[in-house]
């Protein structure tokens, strides 16, 4: 099977089971000859933080609900077994011929999750422009602004702070803030 590439496809799962389905691929994996077809199985997550008891407190959410990534050679065997894996509706594209994703799509989906890992910046927070904010970390710790543009694709804010009686523009991430 070295000769033959393999490739990522979309495995739709029950969505908040995606773990489950993991669990158990990678136990078939290891058990069965489904390893000789199967090289990793995926599922995108990035990290959030939710203000519980007054606290930032980080979680880990799936970045694609519903869906889990598979690098396989397909065979009809294959698909069967993939198919009908607990907790699995199907693959993305039908169960007869499923379509793999193109490289670039793979590496925008595993870019953006390991982005927003790395980053560790996501919050259920909603900020919006006119409001005021505290600003928490970094060298204007402690000041107070308005919210004069919000990036939630970035996750960053552009915030006017009052600096020696002038006002300052300053981009800051949504974790270095809090809401007044």
């Amino acid at each position: 099977m070295s000769d033959v590439e393999k490739k990522f496809y979309v495995l739709r799962a029950i969505s908040g089971k995606e773990n489950k389905v993991k669990e158990y691929l990678d136990a078939e994996i290891k058990n069965s000859t489904l390893g000789e077809h199967v090289s990793q199985i995926l599922i995108p997550t990035e990290k959030t933080f939710i203000v519980r008891n007054g606290k930032k407190v980080m979680k880990e959410r799936s970045y694609l609900p519903g869906y889990v990534l598979v690098e396989a050679v397909l065979t009809a065997e294959v698909i069967y077994r993939l198919s009908n894996a607990p907790n699995v509706i199907g693959f993305l594209g039908g169960s007869e011929n499923p379509a793999p994703l193109r490289s670039a799509e793979v590496s925008r989906i595993l870019g953006t999750a390991d982005d927003l890992h790395e980053q560790g910046e996501g919050s259920d927070i909603q900020y919006y422009v006119g409001e005021n904010v505290k600003i928490t970390f970094g060298p204007f710790s402690g000041f107070t602004g308005v919210i004069e543009e919000v990036n939630t694709e970035k996750k960053k804010l552009k915030v006017m702070v009052k600096v020696f009686g002038r006002k300052t523009p300053l981009e800051l991430g949504y974790m270095q803030v809090e809401k007044e």
